[in-house]
């Protein structure tokens, strides 16, 4: 899982008391069929077919843990609408991506997913309760 150069730059300055960054209220959790760069670009979405990031609110997710690395991962299942067409023409997903706006926005952080595989026609794209997981080393 990497941040993107966009929210590392904005954690640096807030935590140095250099400019405050201001956390988003809801993240939306995005799909990918490529490998997006920590410069946030390199993300192809799903258009169409009912895809739709998902909004996610801090309750959310759990706690982070103290340890190294700290885990922060999402209390429950995060689901996305059910495809009325193949996404991204049946081309396997790969990463997530998480954004700070549901359309356009910036991009926060991405990983790649452990099983990559296409959304199909009928098909409801998931993470289970646990599955996401953001560390920061």
């Amino acid at each position: 899982m990497s941040f993107t150069n966009f929210l590392a730059a904005e954690l640096l300055d807030h935590f140095m008391n250099d400019g405050a960054y201001t956390a988003p209220t809801n993240i939306f959790v995005a799909l990918s069929s490529t490998t997006p760069t920590e410069a946030g670009g390199g993300i192809t979405e799903p258009s169409g077919g009912s895809y739709a990031r998902v909004s996610t609110a801090g309750t959310d997710w759990n706690a982070a843990t103290v340890a190294d690395p700290s885990l922060k991962d999402n209390l429950n299942a995060i689901t996305f609408p059910t495809a009325t067409a193949d996404w991204v023409a049946g081309a396997n997903l790969t990463h997530f991506v998480l954004f700070d706006l549901s359309t356009g926005g910036n991009a926060l952080a991405f990983g790649a997913l452990t099983t990559p595989k296409p959304v199909l026609n009928g098909d409801t794209a998931s993470f289970a309760a646990g599955a996401l997981d953001i560390t920061l080393d």
